[in-house]
């Protein structure tokens, strides 16, 4: 059996069931774990359960109730709890006796940070100051501005019937709907009751109900300890279907029928991936599917996964990301990264989960596609990402952890990963992999204990093949190491030289063999043309190809970033009409910096982000904004 070295440090405090205790920790912690993006102090006190009872307000746009915090004690003589807040109003804080009786607490608020919120400081009475456990209530109301919840009216939804709302946690946004301890390092179960409109149906990361009925207040147990940038809501008008016994997916009802067809695969990805990597130990595996502003393409809520529509390509050409949510499943959400500069422990793993699962559900072939895409997508954020932050565990102690590294924690920490299979062996390394999430299993964890557990149990146990300086150089160093493996692709190569042939005049459109092509083999294609081409044979590549009309969003990103790089201006409108239709993040951003560099479109691009901005998410909203602010500052 592996043994998980310095393991108790991190869940000691809040996994009960575990048996390592306070005492076996290390006098003094790694200055590297620190959560530099918390308030609060969990040296002093963990949140072990949490108790949600909220309004959905549509019309004020606030969640409005109380949160309910089990809290223990680690510090003896600590006497004030420090909760995350932004953009909330405190309306009464208390803790529940044992009897059952309400004891007023004093609170303050301390002065808001522009990425990390408010500090909110709650005093433990004298009356309990000895206890070693209590329980807080927080009674508050959350704002419009609220930077996790998005509230649609009526028009921005599939069914223009019903207003929408659903939250997005992840990295520190927990903390702007819920008061509480918002940092991976401490998981939490929770309860909930939910009280919406009764016509509306409410979801969460819990244990939902398929068959739920509609009468205005439903109720949630997530009885598996989660970090708080799990935490997930959603209520509209929503309906389900199933796919498999252990899944289904949940969608606006004119979506519903596409979305069944488009993530039929989701039951045997689900059963492939417990052969791979152990048991799934969240119950059911659903899908839920968010009107076109949610800014991400999916987030891996336990439980509920949560997918934008431009996933459905209707030819499931995009499943990809839901392999990548799923696989969330034991790299994420069953071991967590301790702080937001492990967030490879997350992607990076997430990735290399994905790119196996996709060898054995679909092929190798199509595998290696995708990887050579990630490779450079990566070689592309090395051009813009400081070196400082190329790290796979940088140090991090300012900045906004949405967006500090890019996608190099995905993509150098899938090859990261690829490189120590092929090293150790395939055999090997699967072992290691189910040993991993064993015996992290719904715990956190840092880069350096990752690298004393894979020193323990790889380098030293098969010397010879990996040193520590080789794997710390993947940790802490930028770019990739001399001795990465680089992805290739036939199918791709294919693509290139079509490209490099069509481009030159040596074969005439009607000869690219596209029909048979992926989406995958199509976007490199496009990336693939030479930079000099005219507006004549860009409009003859697009009437053949039909790429300005195409129904596959990722086709439609990288063929409009083409667009606003070479200034094809017969696109333009197509263009504005793909910015408008989609609000993920990926899909939008790089068209309008895209617009924004070419050298003509700057306010053009700044232009169609204002009439846009109200149908995108916040998140997509301040990355744009940053985007358009780092150009005007540096012209790139």
């Amino acid at each position: 059996m592996i043994r998980a070295t310095g393991f108790c440090i991190f869940v000691a405090f809040s996994l009960t069931s575990l048996s390592c205790t306070r005492e076996e920790a290390p006098a003094v912690a790694d200055p590297r774990s620190h959560d530099y993006f918390s308030f609060a102090n969990t040296d002093q006190f963990v949140t072990q359960h949490l108790n949600l009872e909220l309004t959905v307000d549509f019309e004020a746009e606030e969640l409005r109730g109380s949160a309910t915090l089990q809290i223990r004690r680690i510090e003896n003589d600590a006497s004030e709890i420090i909760l995350d807040t932004r953009d909330i109003t405190i309306e009464a804080t208390s803790f529940v006796q044992t009897s059952g009786e309400m004891l007023k607490a004093e609170h303050r608020i301390g002065e808001t940070h522009s990425i990390m919120g408010t500090p909110l400081f709650v005093k433990v009475p004298a009356d309990i100051r000895n206890e070693e456990k209590f329980t807080l209530r927080l009674d508050y109301r959350t704002s419009p501005k609220s930077t996790a919840l998005q509230w649609l009216p009526a028009e921005l939804t599939a069914g223009l019937e019903h207003p929408f709302l659903f939250s997005q946690s992840q990295a520190i946004h927990a903390r702007s709907w819920i008061p509480l301890q918002d940092t991976p390092a401490v998981r939490i179960t929770y309860t909930a009751k939910i009280h919406t409109p009764p016509e509306l149906l409410a979801l969460m990361s819990a244990d939902n109900d398929p068959g739920a009925e509609r009468d205005g207040t439903y109720e949630f147990e997530m009885p598996q300890p989660i970090p708080s940038y799990l935490l997930a809501i959603a209520v509209g008008n929503i309906y389900f279907a199933p796919i498999g016994d252990e899944t289904g997916v949940y969608s606006e009802p004119e979506l519903l029928e596409a979305s069944a067809f488009e993530f039929a695969d989701t039951q045997t990805m689900l059963e492939t991936a417990e052969a791979m990597f152990g048991p799934y130990q969240w119950g059911r595996y659903d899908l839920l599917i968010l009107p076109p502003s949610f800014p991400f393409g999916g987030m891996e809520n336990p439980r509920l996964s949560f997918l934008t529509p431009s996933l459905l390509a209707g030819d499931r050409s995009l499943v990809s990301v839901v392999a990548h949510e799923l696989a969330h499943s034991w790299s994420g959400n069953l071991v967590t990264n301790a702080t937001w500069r492990d967030g490879w422990l997350n992607e990076g793993w997430t990735s290399y989960l994905e790119h196996r699962l996709m060898q054995v559900i679909y092929s190798e072939a199509r595998a290696d596609e995708e990887n050579l895409l990630d490779y450079r997508e990566l070689l592309l954020n090395f051009e813009t990402v400081n070196p400082a932050m190329q790290a796979l565990a940088p140090t991090l102690e300012h900045g906004d952890p949405d967006d500090f590294q890019g996608i190099i924690h995905y993509h150098k920490g899938n090859l990261f990963l690829q490189y120590l299979e092929k090293a150790f062996g395939r055999d090997v390394f699967d072992v290691f992999i189910g040993e991993y999430f064993r015996d992290f299993a719904f715990g956190t964890i840092t880069s350096e204990q990752f690298l004393d557990y894979l020193d323990e149990n790889l380098l030293s146990a098969y010397p010879g093949k990996i040193n520590r300086e080789q794997v710390k150089q993947w940790l802490y160093a930028p770019g990739l190491p001399d001795y990465a493996l680089i992805p290739t692709s036939r199918n791709l190569d294919t693509a290139a030289e079509m490209a490099a042939l069509w481009s030159s005049g040596e074969i005439d459109i009607t000869d690219v063999p596209s029909a048979g092509w992926s989406p995958q083999a199509m976007r490199h294609f496009i990336n693939s043309l030479d930079s000099d081409l005219s507006t004549e044979r860009l409009n003859e590549l697009d009437a053949a190809l039909g790429l300005s009309a195409t129904s596959n969003a990722e086709i439609g990103r990288t063929w409009f970033i083409q667009v606003a790089q070479r200034q094809h201006r017969p696109a333009y409108e197509q263009l504005e009409q793909h910015l408008r239709r989609y609000g993920r993040t990926r899909l939008v951003r790089p068209v309008y910096v895209a617009l924004a560099q070419n050298g003509s479109d700057l306010e053009l691009a700044k232009e169609i982000f204002a009439e846009v901005r109200e149908v995108y998410h916040p998140l997509t909203n301040i990355s744009i904004e940053s985007a358009f602010s780092r150009i005007q500052e540096t012209g790139n």
